[in-house]
């Protein structure tokens, strides 16, 4: 059967706009270091069809963000739920999409998304990006942190610490009635020059029962190198308070709860008033009786 000279033309151009694919996705997984498409660049309109190919049965309004790493593009999409809502009411998806497979892995959620500064949380390895969001928006929201890496086995990029769907609880305005909680956390450098994000919780339930803590560090285990999540107690929980309440020069995304009076009190205690049991300098052991009445 003969083909009609339209038909071959026309598969002839997308032969070779998939040969164009290919390479310049091909580029892209070469590189070893994170990079963020520009969607105004010729050379990431390539990048930025096979990310919007991979995530064309998936509901979003608008691709915010690409960050590429190896063969694996880090995606953000915004969803706007009526066409008259405002952009502040947008919520965000994350997804980790294959830039050799038409596959994307669904990986956070929220609402309010920061970037934050790179943290040098694995020895060895490339700086890794941050991020904070929260849960919910006019709410008791809870604001959530974590890290990206890329998973050689899993040829994805995935966030730290994630407990059930969400990342590391840094602070909230969820506070049960009557309990007053100070929040501290921030990123602290290790011994190794890696660094490991720290959590402080106090909870102060008045005259009801005794105050509690909850110190929390977040690092990788020093053996397999899986993200670990630690609870600290005693001198060690004493210790981390002191580093976490003693943070200077960093930025206030990276570090908060600071300045609470808790803090301050823990950087700099006041010294207990022990009561004065010393007799005073004229006691001689002697007492003298009043004078009679006349």
């Amino acid at each position: 059967m003969r083909i009609p000279p339209s038909a071959s033309i026309m598969r002839r151009a997308l032969a070779l706009l998939t040969l164009l694919i290919a390479g310049v996705l091909s580029a892209a997984a070469e590189q070893d270091t994170f990079h963020w498409v520009d969607f105004h660049s010729d050379k990431d309109q390539s990048v930025i069809v096979w990310v919007t190919r991979s995530l064309d049965a998936d509901k979003w309004s608008s691709i915010r963000e690409i960050g590429v790493l190896y063969d694996a593009a880090l995606v953000v999409t915004t969803l706007r739920h009526a066409p008259d809502s405002s952009p502040a009411s947008d919520t965000f998806d994350m997804w980790s999409v294959s830039l050799t497979k038409h596959t994307a892995t669904p990986l956070l959620k929220g609402v309010n998304l920061r970037w934050l500064d790179w943290m040098q949380i694995a020895p060895g390895s490339a700086p890794e990006i941050t991020v904070l969001y929260d849960d919910c928006r006019e709410c008791s929201a809870t604001t959530y942190f974590t890290a990206f890496h890329y998973d050689l086995r899993e040829h994805l990029i995935v966030p730290r610490w994630i407990r059930g769907a969400q990342g590391v609880p840094v602070w909230t305005s969820n506070v049960p009635e009557g309990v007053n909680v100070t929040q501290v956390y921030a990123a602290l450098p290790e011994p190794n020059g890696v660094q490991m994000l720290a959590t402080w919780a106090h909870y102060d339930y008045g005259k009801e029962k005794d105050p509690a803590d909850y110190v929390f560090r977040y690092d990788l285990d020093n053996l397999s190198g899986l993200d670990r999540t630690e609870l600290i107690s005693g001198k060690d929980a004493a210790a981390l308070k002191q580093r976490l309440c003693s943070v200077q020069g960093l930025s206030a995304s990276m570090a908060r709860g600071q300045d609470s009076l808790l803090c301050q009190q823990t950087v700099h205690p006041q010294p207990e008033r022990k009561p004065v049991t010393t007799p005073p300098a004229n006691n001689k052991g002697r007492s003298v009786p009043p004078p009679a009445r006349h």
